[in-house]
């Protein structure tokens, strides 16, 4: 028995909600301090996660995907986090209406990506993009966890069964 991709998303939200509380505790400079890891800052990597995402559901949804730089999303590399955490959880609003709409898993996707300069030409399906989806972000968002264990925040617990299973007396 699998589990849904949107009930998944589910998991990633919950998460996401403790990761960008303990984030919202920070003052700028530690929100945008350069750390030798992930995309060097806290800032850094969540707006990548949060445009990954954005991307990713434009793949779901047939539509061609700009780079980076002309993502909804490429306004907060400068910014502040309130605004930005904003927008993520519109973002994810829209997510969660496309994973639920999606009714065939199985349909192919294609799409090219520039490496480098070179395109890349990928093949999957639905539920290899929104596989992607959810493994994109938990990579980054340990990065982050270990950026904030360096400030000195105890960024842990997140594992899906901590935030997901009923837990039972007895």
């Amino acid at each position: 028995m699998g589990i849904h991709p949107a009930d998944a998303y589910e998991y990633l939200v919950k998460a996401r909600e403790r990761l960008l509380g303990w984030v919202g505790g920070l003052s700028q400079e530690q929100y945008t301090q350069e750390f030798p890891i992930g995309l060097r800052s806290i800032r850094a990597t969540l707006v990548h996660m949060a445009s990954a995402e954005w991307g990713y559901v434009r793949r779901l949804l047939g539509e061609p995907v700009p780079p980076p730089q002309e993502r909804p999303f490429a306004q907060h590399v400068q910014g502040t986090f309130a605004p930005f955490a904003e927008a993520w959880a519109r973002q994810a609003e829209e997510t969660r209406r496309v994973l639920r709409s999606i009714e065939d898993w199985t349909r192919p996707a294609e799409y090219v990506i520039p490496l480098g300069g070179r395109p890349r030409r990928y093949r999957t399906t639905a539920a290899g993009i929104a596989t992607q989806l959810l493994f994109h972000e938990v990579h980054h968002r340990a990065q982050v966890m270990a950026m904030l264990r360096q400030l000195g925040i105890p960024a842990e617990n997140l594992d899906y069964s901590v935030l997901m299973f009923e837990p039972v007396e007895g």
